[in-house]
């Protein structure tokens, strides 16, 4: 059994523990709410947009000017990863690392063995493992710390240019899509070229009135869609993050304080025998000196 001193160090420490893991939890708290808020907000919308879009793409072809739906034979692919610049998240980044190399390994290895696999980083910690192994074209740790549309729009319009340039034949983007506060739903979405889902499109037939023109709303409807299907990714991300934070905050805290219970508990037997051994001893001496 650990001595009297070594228990109250230990106990001090794992209280100094519960107040950061408790402190973290508020934090991650607050910023949750900001940001499912915000989630909330835009998810009906893109969903929406992005629906309108889908239906667009299948009524056009790359001739008509839709040249965001280029279906092209896939030679060379980027992969954007979206992960946080901060760790104690519980699994929220391995899943990510983890979902990133398999598509690499698996999926697109012709392309990986050729060279025609690249990187887009979104997050340091995707960027501290998967610059080992991988191309890493651009990164943008930076964007969590002013996380807002214009921004967001920024980089999606760089890889919307490197698609239309031909640099890459297909864009995907790899992010844990928020859910509720202790669940995340890992998530990889085809960015370039627009996806038609053309089952559905045959069960429903949908005649959309153009107001000005379909060429106009190809040149300004789809990049916007595209846009904010992006957004939507980085807002769904970093809620997703503060939701993983705040569990796992929750947990470590919920831990310590069973710890710190155990460990007052065995501080007390060992005080108490600690007492009672004092005792006995008192008592010994005491009948040595009546003998």
């Amino acid at each position: 059994m650990a001595n009297l001193k070594e228990l109250r160090t230990r106990i001090s420490s794992i209280i100094s523990t519960r107040q950061i893991t408790n402190a973290m939890k508020m934090v991650s708290a607050s910023r949750l709410r900001k940001a499912q808020n915000a989630i909330v907000k835009i998810r009906p919308y893109a969903n929406k947009l992005h629906e309108i879009l889908t239906h667009l793409a299948s009524s056009m072809d790359v001739k008509e000017g839709n040249i965001y739906a280029d279906q092209r034979e896939v030679n060379k692919v980027l992969l954007v990863v979206v992960s946080s610049n901060r760790g104690l998240c519980g699994g929220f980044n391995s899943n990510i690392i983890k979902k990133a190399n398999n598509l690499a390994k698996d999926k697109y290895k012709e392309q990986l063995d050729k060279g025609n696999l690249d990187f887009v980083i979104i997050g340091k910690k995707a960027d501290d493992i998967l610059k080992k192994q991988f191309k890493i074209t651009s990164k943008h740790n930076e964007i969590f710390d002013n996380l807002d549309f214009s921004n967001a729009a920024n980089i999606a319009e760089d890889l919307m240019k490197k698609f239309t340039n031909k640099e890459y034949d297909i864009i995907e983007i790899v992010y844990n899509r928020f859910k509720n506060a202790a669940v995340q739903i890992l998530s990889v979405e085809q960015f370039l070229p627009i996806e038609m889902e053309k089952d559905d499109f045959q069960e429903q037939e949908y005649d959309y009135i153009f107001e000005p023109s379909k060429e106009f709303i190809v040149k300004d409807l789809i990049p916007k869609s595209l846009k904010i299907q992006f957004y939507k990714a980085l807002i769904d991300s970093y809620a997703a993050e503060h939701g993983a934070r705040m569990t796992a905050m929750h947990k470590a805290t919920d831990n310590a304080t069973e710890i710190i219970g155990n460990l007052k508990l065995e501080y007390n037997k060992a005080r108490q025998d600690a007492i009672t051994k004092e005792i006995l001893e008192i008592v010994s001496g005491a009948e040595s000196l009546k003998g």
